[in-house]
């Protein structure tokens, strides 16, 4: 199979409020703000220079599909952001009030720290660490 991932769908519970956590606080730039007829907003957002997206669902939004009745803020699995320097990144983080669930501490393969979202959806902020030569 020859494919990329695209898309990540992340639950939050105010795309307004979350849209403007993601750009004004992580930096993320906004790709996606398409207004359906319906009133349905799909918003995206992602790292600059990257080719994945975020996009940023609110539960009880029309899905023809139905699979998304179970999706709740806050549930899913952290998203991994590679940075060059993590302590760097979390200290800038921290000016802007971005909320910490672990602070940054050193594990056998680099260097992490955990922020949450308004909604409590979970990101790693990693470091790999430096090859040994």
């Amino acid at each position: 199979m020859d494919s990329k991932i695209m898309t990540v769908t992340l639950a939050v519970k105010n795309k307004a409020e979350a849209l403007e956590f993601y750009t004004k606080k992580l930096g993320f730039e906004k790709k996606t703000d398409f207004h359906y007829p319906d009133g349905t907003r799909w918003v995206t957002v992602r790292p600059g220079g990257q080719d994945v997206d975020l996009a940023l669902w609110q539960p009880g939004s029309p899905d023809p599909s139905g699979m998304s009745r179970n999706w709740r803020a806050g549930q899913g699995l952290p998203i991994v952001l590679s940075v060059d320097n993590c302590q760097e990144t979390c200290n800038e983080l921290k000016s802007k009030g971005v909320e910490f669930r672990q602070e940054v501490h050193e594990v056998p393969y680099g260097v992490v720290a955990f922020i949450c979202d308004l909604d409590g959806n979970l990101f790693e902020i990693f470091q790999a660490k430096a090859p040994q030569g």
